[in-house]
């Protein structure tokens, strides 16, 4: 037996459906938003994730004692860095930026580009790299990647720190 919806003044879906209504920012509102919240640059990312794509191979060099898996690191490492690179540069380009639509096909096609790139410099790796260590490699791209949260605490740290000292 087929059970049908009966929707009355109590069902929990009617009393809730109007209080949703999402509000567009004027200009105004906006550029108050912004400066209250500015983002991060992608160029102090990356350039956090190369210092600790660097960090963590001399780490690995130390603990390891050969050249070879402190060079996997860091090209591992490397294959996070020059694609994120590569695809901070076409999105923060002025032809990425003309419209919306430009700029989600912009995305799209950076990140096919990136992530095209970092499986050809994953190829080319053994040709690349004598002696590779894989693991070593591996541990540079998880390592590089996560280095992001840090950057991001660091920085949400210094604008609080600043903010404090601002409103002093």
């Amino acid at each position: 037996m087929r059970k049908i919806h009966n929707p009355s003044a109590n069902d929990a879906w009617d009393q809730t459906a109007g209080d949703d209504v999402i509000k567009p920012l004027t200009r105004e509102e906006a550029q108050v938003l912004r400066q209250q919240n500015p983002g991060i640059s992608p160029w102090m990312v990356l350039t956090g994730q190369a210092v600790g794509g660097v960090l963590s191979a001399f780490a690995a060099w130390w603990v390891s004692g050969e050249s070879a898996v402190g060079w996997s690191v860091v090209y591992g490492a490397m294959a996070v860095v020059i694609p994120g690179a590569l695809f901070a540069r076409g999105l923060l380009s002025k032809v990425s930026t003309i419209n919306p639509a430009t700029a989600v096909t912009g995305f799209f096609l950076w990140e096919m580009v990136k992530i095209g790139l970092v499986l050809a410099m994953l190829y080319a790796a053994p040709r690349l790299v004598t002696d590779l260590s894989w693991p070593a490699m591996l541990m540079g791209l998880v390592v590089t990647m996560k280095v992001v949260w840090l950057v991001l605490w660091i920085d949400a740290r210094a604008r609080r720190k600043s903010n404090k000292l601002s409103a002093a």
